[in-house]
């Protein structure tokens, strides 16, 4: 899934650039205010501009860190924290705790070392972070993902814009400013080397140590002299720049979660410190949502007045109350619904005392389901839901499956603003009705059992389950006559709306997997890591713990003295970019890869897989998300089996684990380089589209022009790097983007890109006239009127302004090819149908539907199933459809 980002919030450097930078204020007793008020315009915008929902403050702690065992003089000539400084930083802690707002301090450490600690650890679970600092010294922690943030100046730094200020990577950077030093902090560095100096060097020789260790080689010089002179007070340097990674913090996003604010504290902080616009704000807040006309239904009487509402009714909104967020295993616990905003009914259907029996004052389950199914299922009554897939996929279960015409709220939401951070409907009720709903962690009073809500009093799970159906109308009454003005009513209804019938199909089909296979692949796996290990150990002379970057540096570059290795604060960078580029100095690189590479295969798929195993059908059973991506591209979770490997021998024999069923067979069908397609349709290149009509090899093409030679010359080294431009360009891949991932110069890289664009000259012109277009509409669409909104399209902010360009070209491409593989999916289950055949859509991945076939109907299933995707949408280049079969996943 694409993860909303941590937010780590420097707060000891706020609450000191606030002091100095605010002119001097103080409440009517005096106390001195500036600083928390400019710290705390900080933590807002936080919140507000960036919708911030899991975060972090860090702060300093008074006393000796364990930089001042390294040097008794680190920070020795900064003055102590003026006293009206120091009586405001209680006041601060206060408002971040009013804000229930996660607080990071030790003794001993920095904010920055606890900073660093809680980046990394995220960032190896997956997890985005930003930092929000100016403090230079933590960008050595920026990442593909870890940015740090400037809200003063709204600077956004990541590993290219490092590149661009400082002319090294991020991870070179603790090399780079143990050189320079800073006097600041007492950080001595070498004398008279500056920012040129040291960047000239590390660009020389990579690392310090690689620096240090050529020495010998330089030519004689004043700076030689120095570095020879001055290299223990470098390396001191060092020491003192490199922050801790290791330090005991909370490591899982959750844990940075960011709950309602403690108002009633805020207001109290705010008036003793006489923050008159602040204490007005939280006296403003969105009043909870009226309970008036939410009505329980506990006897028969009270089941007749809702069904004889029901038989008025011109709209059904419901929702259901359940044990679990599975909807193949939760039980019911209670249904709400409303046809309007005045009323709305909760039926208590399964809620518990303490034991197992049921509550008194509860209908039959039976009977109502009996009294309702014919609302579910008349034709032409809308249904709406806020997620209605999860809702479906619980009701079918109970014969109370909804006809057409279905409406969500949550996919109305998405279609609107796509690239809105949650859909989720008390943050739609807070932004759209200005209305806050009860939390679920408010009616269970954060019971955390699977089953909490059967446990809730009736009276309470009512008024809370009223909330949802209302707010859902609410929404729907303002986003349907949105929907249709932006000319996204018939995506809405006709494409996204009936996916969600054959998506809770497909999570209840599932993939059968062998369990056994599974077992063996992680024993055998086991085995050939320990195995790694061995030789790991062999290689480096001594045992260490090989899952530790700092480790791990500490042998390839202090011990081995290899070269090239990107610094972070920690220690060299060992990600697997650097690691390939050492394999070519030392075995233990090579070696370390292979090790990664099976531990995360045994960890996150084989071990992992095995759990998620449904005992009762032998089956995994994925979710199928359409409110994820940014694109219209469905994304699959709990677990992501759109991430299965393919390319790797390991990742294959885990494929051969996902198998048909007996007598099936598995039917992949995959659309053929369907964005390159898509791109010559939009674009109508002459040299694009006569490729694809002809049939010709579109790589092999690209590469007999950039390289210069005939296609018949071409090689698959010349083809793979031709693919790589096909691919990438589009999506704004620059030379210095293309020369990393090639391992070619930039000046060869912008040769291939500029050849590029001279013989598809129409794709050049189409990226240009789409941020144009883009720029004066402030959005751009796909086909089939998917719209992106681009906010930032015209910021001053040079890297957000070309984030949004590159947006602006890649989205209708990428969303056109996720409407086309919605309107494949859409087709091929209809006639499927039609045709009486039985295979059963199990998984879509990317450009691919995988279906389970019964062997004596592969023939006539591969001829409808390749038809229908090769006919769903007409472009000016034919699309084309591979098939292929097979027992398992591998094979297809």
């Amino acid at each position: 899934m694409d993860k909303e980002p941590v937010y780590l919030i420097d707060g000891s450097a706020y609450i000191y650039r606030a002091y100095h930078a605010i002119t001097p204020l103080s409440n009517r007793k005096g106390l001195p205010t500036h600083a928390t008020l400019g710290f705390t315009n900080i933590l807002h915008r936080v919140i507000r501009d960036r919708q911030a929902r899991f975060m972090a403050v860090a702060f300093d702690v008074r006393g000796p860190v364990f930089r001042h065992e390294i040097s008794p003089d680190y920070k020795a000539n900064r003055p102590p924290m003026p006293d009206d400084l120091s009586c405001q930083i209680p006041w601060v802690k206060k408002i971040v705790q009013a804000h229930n707002i996660l607080c990071l301090e030790k003794q001993g450490v920095e904010a920055d070392d606890l900073i660093a600690s809680a980046a990394r650890l995220l960032e190896r679970a997956g997890v985005p972070v930003v930092i929000v600092s100016g403090d230079k010294d933590l960008l050595q922690l920026v990442s593909d993902k870890v940015s740090c943030w400037e809200p003063m100046n709204d600077k956004i730094m990541t590993p290219d814009a490092v590149r661009e200020k400082y002319n090294v990577a991020p991870s070179q950077l603790n090399d780079f400013f143990g050189l320079m030093g800073d006097k600041a902090d007492n950080i001595p560095g070498v004398p008279g080397v500056g920012q040129k100096t040291a960047e000239k060097l590390i660009n020389e020789f990579g690392t310090m140590a690689g620096l240090f260790s050529h020495l010998d080689g330089m030519k004689k010089s004043k700076l030689k002299e120095r570095l020879i002179e001055f290299q223990e007070q470098a390396l001191l340097s060092k020491k003192l720049i490199r922050l801790k990674e290791d330090l005991e913090v909370p490591g899982n996003r959750d844990d940075y979660l960011l709950p309602d604010p403690d108002q009633e504290a805020l207001q109290e902080i705010y008036a003793e410190l006489d923050f008159s616009r602040l204490l007005k704000k939280t006296e403003s807040r969105p009043e909870k949502m009226s309970h008036h006309g939410f009505r329980l239904v506990r006897t028969n009487e009270d089941l007749d007045q809702l069904v004889h509402e029901l038989q008025q009714a011109e709209i059904l909104v419901f929702d259901t109350e359940t044990t679990s967020l599975d909807p193949l295993t939760a039980e019911l616990v209670g249904i709400s619904l409303c046809t309007g905003p005045d009323t709305a009914y909760y039926i208590p259907l399964g809620h518990r005392r303490d034991g197992t029996d049921l509550c008194s004052g509860q209908l039959d389950l039976k009977q109502v389901a009996d009294r309702l199914r014919p609302f579910f299922r008349e034709p032409g009554l809308p249904r709406l839901a806020h997620n209605m897939k999860y809702d479906y996929g619980v009701i079918k279960r109970y014969d109370l499956l909804p006809a057409s015409p279905l409406l969500d709220s949550m996919i109305a939401s998405y279609l609107l603003d796509p690239s809105r951070r949650t859909h989720n409907l008390n943050d739609l009720c807070l932004d759209y009705l200005q209305q806050r709903l009860t939390t679920f962690g408010e009616v269970t009073n954060k019971d955390k059992r699977p089953d909490a809500f059967a446990h809730v009093a009736v009276e309470k799970a009512g008024s809370y389950a009223c909330e949802d159906v209302r707010a859902s109308l609410l929404l729907w009454q303002l986003f349907e006559p949105r929907l249709r003005e932006l000319q996204l009513w018939s995506l809405f209804q006709d494409v996204e709306m009936k996916l969600v019938p054959i998506l809770a199909a497909m999570e209840e089909n599932g993939i059968l997997v062998d369990p056994v296979r599974l077992r063996e692949l992680s024993a055998e796996f086991a085995g050939q890591i320990e195995e790694l290990e061995k030789k790991i150990y062999d290689l480096a002379g001594e045992t260490f713990n090989v899952n530790s970057p700092q480790q791990l540096g500490t042998i390839l570059f202090d011990k081995l003295g290899l070269p090239h290795g990107r610094k972070t604060k920690t220690g060299y960078s060992t990600d697997i970019k650097v690691l390939e580029k050492l394999a070519v100095y030392h075995d233990l690189p090579a070696a370390v890869i292979s090790h990664r590479n099976l531990s995360k295969l045994k960890s996150t798929y084989v071990d992992k897989l095995t759990a998620q195993i449904n005992p009762a059908t032998g089956r995994i059973h994925t979710s199928f998300n359409q409110t994820v991506t940014a694109t219209g591209r469905l994304s699959s979770s709990n677990p992501n089996l759109q991430n299965i490997p393919i390319r790797t021998e390991e990742g294959q024999r885990i494929r051969e684990a996902f198998i048909s069923s007996p007598g099936s067979v598995f039917l992949a069908a995959d659309y053929s380089q369907i964005d390159l397609r898509v791109l010559a349709h939009y674009s109508g290149d002459e040299a694009l589209l006569e490729a694809f009509r002809a049939g010709r090899d579109i790589h092999s093409q690209t590469a007999g022009e950039i390289f210069r030679v005939n296609a018949s010359l071409v090689t698959k080294k010349m083809r793979r790097v031709a693919k790589t431009i096909n691919f990438g360009i589009v999506y704004g891949m620059s030379a210095f983007g293309l020369s990393s991932q090639l391992d070619i110069s930039r000046k060869e890289a912008q040769t291939f890109i500029n050849r590029y664009f001279d013989h598809y000259s129409g794709v050049k012109q189409f990226m240009s006239d789409i941020v144009v277009q883009a720029g004066k509409d402030g959005y751009v669409t796909t086909l089939l009127h998917r719209r992106r909104l681009l906010p930032e399209i015209k910021s001053p902010n040079k890297t957000r302004r070309e984030f949004a360009e590159r947006t602006a070209i890649n989205t209708p491409i990428q969303g056109t090819a996720a409407d086309i593989i919605k309107l494949a999916t859409l087709k091929t289950v209809e006639l499927l149908r039609k045709a009486e055949l039985s295979a059963r859509l199990l998984l879509q991945i990317h450009d691919e539907l995988i279906f389970e076939v019964k062997e004596a109907e592969i023939d006539k299933t591969s001829t409808l199933v390749k038809e229908a995707m090769e006919s769903v949408l007409d472009l000016d280049v034919p699309l084309v459809v591979n098939l292929s079969v097979g027992r398992n996943l591998a094979k297809t």
